[in-house]
């Protein structure tokens, strides 16, 4: 089977995004900046339908910021066998969990097109743990997205058997999107960018945790120095210091060598419900309407 495709070809075919969360969206709003379609399905309908408002509002700003593209459309899909239909590439973007991961390919792959290109967003799990159930497993890899459009890398990242043309395919095709792939040319956990913050994410705790520093020195010195709108602390109270900490947890599993300073400030914080700007407080008090 032949997984490459040019830019012209994919003109004519949607792209299919499983997962209409705050990453999702996003995922679709790029795909829909060059003119084509854009499919979204989720189990949850009207969360489709707010992603196709979310997609629908936000592309004129997207495009005239970018000073190119073409509008295209975003459309939510009831069924998983509409939404896949046609698709060229199918995104799946649903949460963290291997178990609903690992059935859910196992479905896209019953009714997919036999051509279709497979990626997994996920920032935890490497491809190659979830890609059970689907037969040909060189279509399919990580491409992880970042926060786009604000952030528009991306690691790809092979499942061990990913066909060279789907990698080739991907990091040429993906920025005529916008989105910049890097690859990574190993399994990494963490890719390539979240691995390098994980060590400055780690540290920065460790100074805190050990009474070094503040979280405000740190943030400070940050700023000042890298000129940097916000500093590590501020940025792990807006992702929540719990996921923060799953993510510490999934690095430990893996390296038992790790320091264990860190988790434990983060424990402190997470034990007490303090888990940063959706609960109010984390390492800085937010008022109320700072929460989501």
């Amino acid at each position: 089977m032949t997984y490459a495709f040019t830019f012209e070809d994919i003109r004519r075919r949607p792209v299919a995004i499983i997962g209409a969360g705050t990453l999702g969206r996003r995922i679709a709003l790029m795909f829909a900046s060059r003119g084509g379609e854009a499919r979204i399905h989720d189990p949850n309908a009207d969360q489709a339908r707010a992603a196709v408002r979310y997609v629908t509002d936000a592309l004129p700003d997207l495009l005239a910021r970018r000073g190119s593209g073409e509008a295209g459309t975003a459309t939510a899909h009831d069924s998983l066998s509409s939404t896949l239909d046609g698709a060229w590439l199918v995104v799946e973007a649903v949460p963290e969990r291997l178990d609903i991961k690992i059935p859910l390919w196992g479905r896209i792959d019953a009714v997919a097109p036999s051509d279709a290109i497979f990626v997994t967003n996920s920032s935890s799990y490497a491809s190659r743990l979830m890609n059970e159930n689907i037969r040909d497993k060189s279509r399919f890899c990580n491409l992880h997205f970042y926060m786009p459009p604000t952030a528009n890398a991306a690691d790809v990242m092979s499942d061990g058997e990913t066909a060279r043309e789907v990698v080739d395919t991907l990091l040429t095709v993906l920025p005529e999107f916008d989105v910049h792939p890097f690859e990574a040319r190993r399994e990494s956990t963490g890719f390539i960018f979240n691995r390098v913050w994980a060590a400055i994410k780690r540290e920065s705790l460790a100074v805190v945790a050990e009474g070094v520093a503040r979280p405000e020195d740190v943030d400070g010195m940050f700023r000042l120095n890298w000129h940097m709108p916000v500093g590590p602390f501020q940025m792990m109270d807006s992702v929540g210091l719990d996921v923060v900490l799953d993510i510490e947890d999934h690095y430990a599993a893996e390296n038992p060598h790790l320091p264990e300073g860190p988790r434990r400030l983060l424990h402190e914080y997470v034990d007490a419900g303090k888990l940063g700007v959706k609960t109010g407080e984390g390492f800085y008090a937010y008022p109320p309407t700072a929460a989501p």
